[in-house]
């Protein structure tokens, strides 16, 4: 069976925000070339897998993944193909070890989806046999990714319709000592503000109340552009936008950080005082190793500075234990920073060794089993400091965006307030009254767990 026009195309996305953004981008190509999209992979005569190789647990999901929709292509669909990271960076091998698969397009190569699903294919390289004869997948990989989306591109967006996320730059060109990013995304690349001001716009006119703007390197936005252009100045242009209620900042990173920025964060009332800066470690001597180029001054510098200019900031951060290198001592400071300074949320994860990476080549490395206790003793400590910030939140009244009817129990609403990312940080479960999801509403904090709040509608 071929994937001609009107075939039911089913997807699979995996990893982070931007991965999924991508995956819009596909599913907008996909049905503007006549296809319909389906909820299930028994309905399917195309499946997409859109892949993430960013740490291992990722990858080992990813490939579980591909082999799975490989069961399911055995009784119906006509091809499946396999997009992202992971196809980036290993297509040779999944095209050696998995021939179920047809195509395979790379990180940048996702825009070609619709001619990859369709009868005449024309890919950049002609299938081929494996020694056995068996037919091997067509791989389109670019070998340095140089794609990012317009705000013309079609687009399907997935999930709630009143919060979406805005890919503002794809790629980077820090040289982080643990990171593959730049080789599986590229160089950076920014969007014009013209661009991503249209997008926002158009979001706005659609009902989205919340905007997440996302990229390798937020802070370093527009350097690559002609005249460069700043965040501070797009948050300036965007602010503004009708039916945007809340412009939410993700990967932003620490020595990037202007006081031009921190003003328009202050000043802007629909930028939310959420600032989310992937520090990664403290000790000045693994900094060094990783290659971040700051120091632990410039962290609690800014650290400081964003909370004494912007009131009731919530910051959010990631750290990794367990990077070749890490003495007992740099696991020491890094629990210290985390007690004397008490981030309002924290990730942390353990080394994952990326071949390509300076990382992967460095002597001194720390036994799984080490890398891992860290990351628990970490995780424990941050949870007693969540909660106690958290439970100085009861009694007062906070602004909460309703996401829907809870997971937990259809006797409750679940939303968020500002302090809370979509996906990746707590809920506030909202008694005593109801509301439609994408309403912003006032609600009584009554009670603080670890990581969610309990809040009443009734004032």
């Amino acid at each position: 069976m071929n994937a001609a026009p009107g075939q039911n195309i089913f997807f699979v996305s995996l990893g982070c925000p931007k991965n999924q953004v991508d995956t819009e981008v596909m599913l907008g190509q996909v049905q503007a070339a006549g296809h319909a999209l389906c909820d299930v992979p028994e309905d399917a005569d195309v499946i997409v897998v859109n892949t993430c190789a960013f740490i291992d647990q990722a990858k080992a999901e990813s490939i579980n993944t591909i082999l799975e929709m490989a069961e399911h292509k055995k009784d119906r669909a006509a091809k499946l193909v396999v997009t992202g990271c992971l196809a980036q960076r290993y297509a040779d091998e999944i095209a050696k070890e998995i021939p179920e698969i047809d195509h395979i397009l790379g990180s940048s190569d996702f825009p070609s989806i619709a001619r990859a699903i369709a009868p005449a294919a024309a890919p950049a390289r002609s299938a081929r046999s494996s020694a056995r004869g068996k037919k091997l997948p067509v791989i389109q990989v670019t070998e340095t990714p140089a794609y990012i989306y317009d705000h013309d591109a079609p687009r399907v967006r997935i999930g709630a319709r009143h919060t979406a996320y805005v890919k503002i730059a794809e790629g980077c060109d820090r040289p982080c000592s643990f990171c593959i990013i730049p080789k599986l995304r590229g160089p950076q690349r920014s969007r014009s503000i013209d661009d991503i001001a249209a997008e926002v716009a158009q979001l706005g006119a659609e009902g989205v109340k919340e905007v997440n703007l996302i990229a390798q390197d937020l802070t370093r936005y527009g350097w690559d552009l002609e005249g460069r252009p700043t965040l501070a100045a797009l948050l300036r242009r965007i602010a503004g936008t009708p039916g945007i209620h809340w412009i939410r900042l993700h990967y932003t990173f620490p020595s990037a950080f202007t006081d031009e920025l921190i003003d328009v964060i202050a000043g802007e009332p629909t930028i939310a005082k959420y600032v989310d800066v992937p520090l990664q470690h403290i000790d000045d001597g693994m900094l060094k190793i990783m290659r971040r180029g700051h120091t632990a001054r410039i962290t609690y510098e800014l650290v400081e500075r964003l909370r004494s200019r912007i009131p009731g900031v919530v910051l959010r951060s990631t750290f990794i234990a367990g990077h070749p290198g890490e003495t007992e001592e740099m696991f020491g400071a890094l629990k210290r920073f985390l007690t004397d300074v008490e981030l309002d949320r924290v990730g942390v994860f353990p080394y994952s060794i990326e071949p390509g990476t300076v990382a992967a080549m460095l002597p001194h490395r720390v036994p799984q089993d080490v890398a891992d206790a860290r990351v628990a003793e970490l995780m424990a400590l941050q949870a007693e400091i969540s909660k106690t910030k958290l439970e100085r939140l009861v009694g007062q009244e906070l602004e909460v965006l309703v996401d829907g009817i809870s997971e937990e129990t259809d006797l409750l609403l679940e939303g968020r307030f500002y302090g809370q990312a979509p996906g990746i940080d707590g809920v506030v479960y909202l008694a005593d009254g109801t509301a439609p999801a994408g309403a912003i509403v006032r609600a009584r904090v009554t009670q603080a767990s670890e990581h969610d709040l309990a809040a009443s509608l009734e004032l």
